[in-house]
């Protein structure tokens, strides 16, 4: 499967979330992501694919929720290191700027992690979706300090329109120690 767009819904009910999750895998030609109970007692599922069939299935998902749906979003042609950073398990080696994307809720760091990749030449490092931060989803990447400057400004203004802005910080030259506390 292709997957250049994503789509995620985030419920309020974690057993609505998996009555949606199965009306999503049904509706299209799409690969679960991530299906999983987050902090706050929600339940969020994230399909990949291509664009008409993630839109197709996140509609589905949205009118199965049944009263449950807190946000939706598909995102189309989503930046490649979207999805690396979604299943990154190691750190890769780094040595330049870090920037660090905070959001009160997930779907909304989602987008801002897409346009921060999309602004500058960037490696997203890692994107943390509600796990341990209650409710709270975070991203993390690196590039030179300029590439980081704009691609941190670009994700904060998706943010901060949205009004779920915790926090967006660019640290010019990170102790080595600080990446090993990155992922």
């Amino acid at each position: 499967m292709n997957d250049k767009s994503i789509g995620l819904i985030e419920l309020s009910s974690v057993a609505a979330g998996f009555a949606v999750a199965d009306t999503m895998l049904k509706a299209g030609n799409v690969r679960l992501l991530l299906s999983r109970s987050i902090c706050s007692g929600k339940y969020m599922v994230l399909i990949g694919g291509d664009a008409a069939a993630v839109q197709s299935a996140v509609q589905a998902g949205a009118e199965a929720a049944n009263g449950c749906l807190i946000d939706s979003f598909v995102i189309a042609n989503v930046h490649p290191e979207v999805f690396t950073a979604l299943g990154r398990t190691r750190l890769p080696e780094t040595t330049g700027a870090l920037g660090i994307l905070e959001s009160f809720n997930v779907a909304t760091l989602i987008r801002a992690a897409d346009a921060a990749a999309k602004a500058a030449p960037v490696q997203l490092l890692e994107v943390r979706l509600a796990m341990a931060l209650g409710g709270k989803a975070f991203c993390t990447l690196t590039g030179d300090i300029g590439s980081v400057q704009s691609a941190v400004a670009a994700g904060r203004q998706v943010i901060a329109e949205a009004g779920v802005l915790v926090n967006a910080v660019v640290i010019s030259r990170p102790h080595p120690d600080v990446y090993r506390e990155v992922v």
